[in-house]
């Protein structure tokens, strides 16, 4: 493993995939070597003087304190486990052990962890699904108070904004439904770290709102996807007085390591100390960079950029179909070329784009676009221009015919008891994890739906046809479970 990082390094590749520092440049740049240069030293664990995660007083709180500061926070927590840790506690904090939980259908994995951990009963909120590009868009307003309806003794609402394509939902009207049936929202903004301090600095035109801003009570933001951190580091936010600070805490205590990465929380107050010093001139280079790209983007024949309502710019979304492209071959043409993507689905090929990615990123991506371009013709009678919808095959289509329509979201419990079976096998059983096809990157199966014969064929030709399916094991096998009672 050694061996290849160094070699991936040694190539200097540019990198629109997380972690969003995209190496060590950005910390050298504003005068952080020393730390990057006794990594291993500073390797410690609670000595006296280094405080202690679960009950902060000293240096911990200090950067705490600045998370705060910069969020606009009442209290803002270090996590050490990622986003995934923060999201469990959050949610083990303010849904009643067998309660029920709101949730979006395209929710993080860690959602369904944290629903086993306190047996917690799912409702679910369908995201809106693109139709020309086949991807998930935001959760719209009438879709939780059609939640809160069908159940309203759920605890909390949580959905993800910005969802992975960088859509956001419309928090703020979604924050004044939750709060006006009494309940408490929780934002999944892992992907979305970063959208305060565009409209901090002055840079946020044409960009989302942060949830801090929008009426959010938790609000989790992996700091390493998008800002200067290290990966599994990410901070929680806490906005609201709906929430019992203590059992939040105590909640974090159990669910994140007892023996946390001084490593990663130096990293988190590095990345603290570089916002609040340094913050409008990078988030400002940042942006102007994204806008040039758009711009030089626009006279690229055959290429489309998702403009969707409420995307967040800074995830760009290519699509060359027109060319003929999928979004896998799309990939591995740029990483001929010593760029590397963070996500393919269907035509749509996503470039995560992060603080510390640089003009000369941009011009060698838009130089390698172009020579794709150059080198195909079009397959189509016309081809499609940045910025406008195109005509992106569906992505909800693939080798294997239409998808199967998503089962409605049932109010049953996380099944226990579980086993893994052959796939041919399933129809008819309980599913115990999620299955989700790529494209578009919905659970065409959540734990404790029926897996159906139809969706058994389904995703039985998806893999045949060499198509991505999570949930699916290499023995072909998916997981299934009993429903307790």
């Amino acid at each position: 493993m050694r061996r290849f990082l160094l070699d991936h390094a040694s190539k200097k590749p540019v990198s629109f995939h997380m972690p969003g520092h995209k190496g060590s440049d950005i910390f050298r740049r504003y005068g952080c070597g020393d730390f990057l240069d006794h990594i291993a030293d500073c390797d410690i664990t609670e000595i006296p003087g280094a405080d202690n995660l679960f009950q902060a007083e000293g240096i911990i709180r200090n950067t705490q304190e600045k998370y705060a500061s910069l969020y606009g926070a009442d209290h803002s927590y270090l996590l050490i486990n990622g986003t995934s840790g923060g999201i469990i506690a959050s949610i083990l904090a303010t849904v009643r052990p067998g309660g029920k939980l709101i949730m979006a259908r395209n929710c993080h994995k860690s959602v369904f962890n944290a629903l086993t951990l306190g047996q917690i009963t799912p409702v679910y909120a369908h995201p809106e699904l693109l139709p020309g590009p086949g991807i998930t868009g935001g959760v719209s307003p009438e879709e939780i108070r059609r939640c809160l309806q069908e159940a309203p003794d759920a605890d909390a609402v949580i959905l993800p904004s910005p969802n992975y394509y960088g859509i956001c939902s419309d928090i703020k009207e979604i924050a004044a439904i939750v709060h006006a049936a009494g309940k408490v929202l929780i934002v999944d903004q892992a992907h979305g770290a970063h959208l305060k301090f565009f409209h901090r600095f002055g840079y946020g035109e044409g960009m989302p709102a942060a949830a801090e801003d929008s009426g959010a009570d938790l609000i989790i933001g992996s700091i390493h996807k998008t800002l200067a951190s290290l990966t599994q580091s990410a901070v929680l936010n806490l906005c609201s007085h709906r929430v019992d600070r203590y059992v939040l805490e105590d909640k974090l205590q159990a669910i994140q390591s007892t023996s946390p990465s001084y490593i990663l929380m130096g990293f988190l107050d590095l990345n603290a100390d570089l916002l609040l010093e340094h913050g409008k001139e990078a988030i400002g280079e940042w942006r102007e960079n994204v806008d040039w790209f758009y711009r030089e983007a626009a006279g690229i024949d055959g290429l489309t950029l998702l403009d969707a309502p409420g995307l967040d710019r800074t995830k760009i979304n290519l699509d060359m179909s027109a060319l003929g492209l999928t979004g896998a071959a799309l990939e591995n043409l740029l990483i001929s070329e010593g760029i590397y993507s963070e996500l393919n689905t269907g035509n749509i090929l996503m470039l995560m784009t992060g603080i510390g990615n640089t003009r000369a990123d941009m011009e060698r991506t838009v130089r390698a676009l172009q020579k794709i371009a150059s080198a195909r013709r079009p397959v189509n009678a016309h081809s499609n221009t940045a910025g406008s919808a195109g005509q992106p095959a569906d992505g909800a289509k693939s080798a294997a015919g239409a998808a199967p329509a998503p089962l409605p979201g049932p109010l049953r419990q996380i099944p226990e008891d579980k086993e893994f079976v052959p796939l041919l096998q399933a129809a008819g059983r309980v599913c115990a994890g999620s299955i989700i096809p790529y494209p578009p990157g919905i659970p065409l199966v959540c734990p404790g739906e029926e897996i159906t014969e139809e969706i058994v064929r389904w995703v039985s030709d998806l893999r045949a046809a060499g198509e991505k399916v999570i949930g699916v094991n290499d023995r072909s096998e998916v997981l299934v479970g009993k429903i307790r009672g």
